[in-house]
């Protein structure tokens, strides 16, 4: 097994007011050639956007972009008519396909955090879609919960890629054994928060983790852990 481990200190940094996002991975002001992407996860922003602040109107095409709301309420409007509020604990997906516009802006009286996450689509040119659903804290206790697959479901939302994403919340301390699905080679945790150790590396809140060459992993979580799991082909081959 391999593994590449970000710090959160070392993360990129985009600050322009009313915007804050530490780039876990090389975007936009963030160039950085040895984290240029994970396989086909393009994206890794924590954003924190402050209250009235929000993104204008703009476009995407052929990309599957996913927001994992961690505070806040954030409105979501977009060109294929879908007009609403996301709060805490929701994830929202855009399929953008041929091609969608969309703003997000901060409607609370306090900030919004959220992680965006850009994964390279299976399928190019195919028609957009908006999708989002309900993950309340309280009710996935020590487990880990699949928010985004492939597959189609009422449980989870889903994309037009080969990945899976899960979240996990452990109030007690607890190993998890992982296995990856068959078509998927690479997997990248993030901490939002607590503590959990990997191969004997302890990787820390806002801390990511890359994993590959391996099928599996054991990862143990400390007592009041939070964390993100993002499983994924490493090339469209898969």
């Amino acid at each position: 097994m391999k593994t590449r481990l970000t710090r959160a200190a070392e993360r990129g940094l985009k600050d322009i007011g009313w915007l804050k996002s530490n780039l876990s991975l090389s975007f936009g002001p963030y160039p950085d050639p040895e984290r240029s992407g994970f396989g086909l996860l393009r994206v890794f922003n924590d954003d924190v956007v402050q209250a009235g602040g929000g993104f204008g109107i703009h476009g995407h095409a052929n990309m599957e972009i996913i927001s994992v709301m961690l505070a806040g309420s954030m409105n979501h409007k977009d060109t294929l008519g879908y007009t609403e509020v996301v709060h805490q604990d929701w994830v929202q997906i855009m399929s953008a396909g041929s091609g969608l516009r969309h703003e997000e802006h901060n409607v609370g009286d306090t900030d919004v955090n959220f992680l965006q996450i850009w994964i390279e689509p299976k399928l190019q040119n195919v028609g957009p879609r908006y999708q989002r659903r309900q993950f309340p804290e309280a009710k996935r206790p020590n487990q880990l919960t699949t928010i985004v697959s492939n597959e189609e479901g009422q449980a989870h939302c889903w994309i037009n890629q080969n990945a899976k994403l899960s979240l996990g919340y452990y109030t007690e301390a607890q190993t998890v054994d992982y296995t990856f699905k068959p078509l998927n080679k690479l997997l990248f945790l993030f901490v939002i928060s607590g503590s959990v150790t990997v191969a004997g590396q302890e990787v820390g809140t806002r801390d990511s983790l890359g994993i590959w060459e391996t099928d599996s992993v054991s990862i143990e979580a400390a007592a009041d852990t939070r964390f993100l799991l993002i499983e994924c082909p490493i090339t469209h081959l898969s």
